[in-house]
């Protein structure tokens, strides 16, 4: 069996845990707090857990936290996630890139894709997106996916005026 675990950090009773849990809005912290004024009132870690719905493992986890942080260390923590694969300053020049528009000499599309930017940010980049991935990136910069319809570069505007004079009006 395991070894007895103690609370060291005295700086609450079981009754002021309790209050404490009254008071808290998360539900796991109240879990927490109700367990450990389980353990200050005598009960054994097995009994405890088993009455807040954890593993004695994981109330020793937690017994460990409060004794070093306090009620504070109860708290559920959310870690930072994976690093963004673009810099920020990687991310303007995409943002440049984007607006500005392709060239259609250059990069042979008259409007940008996920998939043209795609292609775009691993040449330049060297880093590969998935392209609903390229999409995510384009709403984090504000970039929206509408996009005026695209004229051909060697339209002739006076054959267009002349075409709509011709044609008959519907």
């Amino acid at each position: 069996m395991g070894q007895a675990i103690r609370i060291t950090n005295l700086d609450h009773t079981a009754g002021e845990l309790r209050q404490l849990a009254a008071k808290a809005k998360e539900a796991a912290v109240v879990r927490r707090l109700l367990a450990l004024a389980l353990l200050l009132e005598g009960k054994s870690r097995t009994e405890a857990a088993t009455q807040t719905g954890m593993q004695r493992q994981t109330l020793r986890d937690w017994v460990h936290r409060y004794n070093a942080e306090g009620v504070a260390g109860l708290a559920s923590r959310v870690g930072p996630g994976p690093a963004p694969l673009l810099s920020d300053q990687q991310m303007a020049e995409l943002r440049a890139l984007v607006v500005a528009g392709p060239d259609p000499e250059r990069d042979g599309v008259v409007r940008w894709r996920c998939v043209d930017l795609r292609e775009q940010i691993i040449r330049r980049f060297s880093v590969s997106f998935h392209e609903r991935s390229v999409g995510k990136l384009l709403r984090k910069l504000r970039l929206t996916q509408l996009q005026p319809r695209p004229y051909h570069p060697k339209k002739d505007a006076a054959a267009q005026e002349a075409f709509k004079k011709t044609s008959l009006p519907w």
